[in-house]
């Protein structure tokens, strides 16, 4: 059981003894999720040390990856703070504004190699766009072959013309089961 006001249960989910340990929030009468992050804040900035880090990652590598809460790009990778730029979506696919994030960070900010990373489970791998009740036009990037997609993101930001570095874009699969990543081969 977690601390009183600390329920970490999806609140869909909330036993009604977490329920009851929940201090109430003076907008809503009860505490949410983001009054939660915001005191984790309070306590972070206590000992906070990376003010002075510069923008240019040390590791000279952009990793996209999808929003999935059960990744951590850091713990699986071991970065710290200032190793790399970190870009994450839906799937962890290429779209517009990840080749435009990437185009930045190698032309602005020194990167040269990108990580794709996707991974297994995947809540975008068999989507069907039209049960989120989006507009028909919506690119969602859903996708049926996990190793397929990966390697489409990868092609799409090798064949880009906004990005410098095209040799060392690598194509990976994170397994949720086991936390490995395994490299795909180029087709």
């Amino acid at each position: 059981m977690a601390p009183a006001g600390r329920c970490r249960c999806p609140p869909r989910r909330r036993s009604p003894r977490c329920q009851a340990s929940a201090a109430p929030d003076a907008r809503l009468g009860r505490v949410g999720a983001i009054d939660d992050l915001l005191r984790n804040n309070d306590r972070f900035v206590t000992t906070f040390a990376h003010g002075s880090l510069e923008p240019h990652p040390a590791h000279e590598v952009a990793l996209l990856t999808c929003m999935d809460a059960r990744i951590d790009p850091a713990l699986a990778l071991g970065l710290v703070p200032g190793d790399a730029h970190v870009l994450r979506n839906a799937g962890g696919i290429v779209t517009d504004d990840v080749e435009r994030s990437i185009a930045v960070s190698q032309r602005a900010l020194g990167t040269r190699a990108v990580m794709v990373v996707q991974h297994t489970r995947c809540g975008m791998q068999g989507l069907d766009p039209n049960a989120l009740g989006l507009p028909p036009r919506t690119p969602l990037g859903a996708f049926d072959d996990l190793d397929a997609s990966v390697r489409t993101s990868v092609a799409r930001l090798r064949a880009s013309e906004l990005l410098l570095h095209h040799d060392d874009i690598r194509g990976f699969v994170y397994e949720v089961e086991t936390g490995r990543i395994r490299e795909l081969t180029p087709d």
